[in-house]
């Protein structure tokens, strides 16, 4: 479980975050939404280390991570696995080679150990075929399911994942959808999504937490979003011809 507790962030003189709190539950897809600009990124970037905070706390099983100690800090690290927006996968390398990183990297596995785990892996997403390719030459729906191997190898108490819809097509985006909630009951992980994808909203949304210049607007779930009769909310989720459209069905 990750816990915020009253954070605030502020860059000079322009505040980002206001006094955010939340609750991210294992086992669960927790969403965050908002428009460009909102604060989304910035709370990511809080939660997973890279930026600190001007004030409040970021609790991993009850530890501040913004308070801990380096070796606590390298500890809680090492639970974490992140899907970066473009995949961030190494071109050079090989599929194979890149889910095999972070097991070359942080643990003292033999060469078998990680080819096992390398297999196992690239097999949860679906990409037993693909050990042999680099990134040049897989799609970029591929790409963003080596991505989440890579992020799995570790075998993460926690997943984060920056828009990992972008740039994909709606039927690809759903199947990336899917596999995220798969990986996060069947690991119990505790799933933090940054998106402005509705359908991810609608797919996978156990949680969902709206941010609108920089406060927590409203918070709910997939079921109960369409239905809330917050005007920030409704406006962002509302915001195409077609959803209006949609919205009047209901």
């Amino acid at each position: 479980m990750i816990e915020i507790k009253n954070l605030n962030k502020i860059f000079g003189t322009r505040q980002v975050l206001y006094d955010f709190n939340a609750i991210f539950e294992p086992g669960q897809c927790n969403l965050i939404i908002g428009q460009s600009g909102s604060g989304k990124t910035v709370l990511m970037k809080c939660l997973v280390g890279l930026l600190q905070p001007t004030s409040g706390g970021v609790y991993y099983a009850g530890t501040d991570f913004t308070k801990a100690s380096e070796s606590e800090k390298k500890r809680i690290r090492q639970e974490i696995g992140m899907v970066f927006q473009g995949g961030a996968l190494f071109d050079s390398m090989t599929c194979e080679e890149n889910v095999a990183f972070p097991l070359r990297m942080f643990t003292n596995w033999n060469k078998n150990q990680i080819s096992d785990r390398v297999k196992f892996c690239l097999d949860r997403v679906n990409l037993s075929h693909a050990f042999k390719l680099y990134p040049a030459e897989i799609s970029g729906g591929m790409k963003k399911r080596v991505a989440i191997a890579r992020a799995i190898a570790l075998n993460p108490k926690y997943l984060f994942f920056d828009e990992p819809n972008s740039g994909l097509d709606p039927q690809t985006g759903i199947v990336i959808d899917r596999l995220i909630m798969e990986i996060t009951r069947e690991f119990n992980t505790t799933t933090i999504v940054n998106t402005h994808d509705m359908n991810s909203v609608v797919e996978i949304g156990d949680k969902i937490f709206f941010i609108c210049n920089g406060h927590k607007h409203w918070q709910g779930d997939r079921t109960n979003i369409v239905s809330s009769s917050n005007k920030e909310l409704i406006d962002f989720v509302f915001a195409t011809g077609l959803l209006k459209r949609v919205q009047n069905t209901f």
